[in-house]
């Protein structure tokens, strides 16, 4: 953990993972596992290309990341409620 990338996708990791547990403990869960791989997957790209100096891509890859997170995840669905 040496650097911003390492950082900041670990925590977007561990957001994903709450919001999946959070998720996968309601008694009837809508989401699928498969709908967190492409995060994930995102998380360990971004990280890497941070790692490797592209950082304009690895930035790129972690808006991404939020975006795919807030349009199809929807992590604030339920405060609406």
């Amino acid at each position: 953990m040496e650097t911003v990338y390492d950082w900041l996708t670990v925590a977007i990791f561990g957001g994903l993972i709450t919001l999946f547990l959070q998720r996968s403990s309601a008694d009837e869960p809508k989401d699928k596992m498969w709908q967190y791989f492409p995060a994930a997957i995102g998380c360990a790209v971004a990280n890497y290309l941070g790692n490797h100096e592209q950082h304009v891509l690895a930035w790129l890859a972690i808006a991404g990341i939020g975006i795919y997170v807030w349009y199809v995840l929807k992590p604030l669905e339920h405060w609406k409620k």
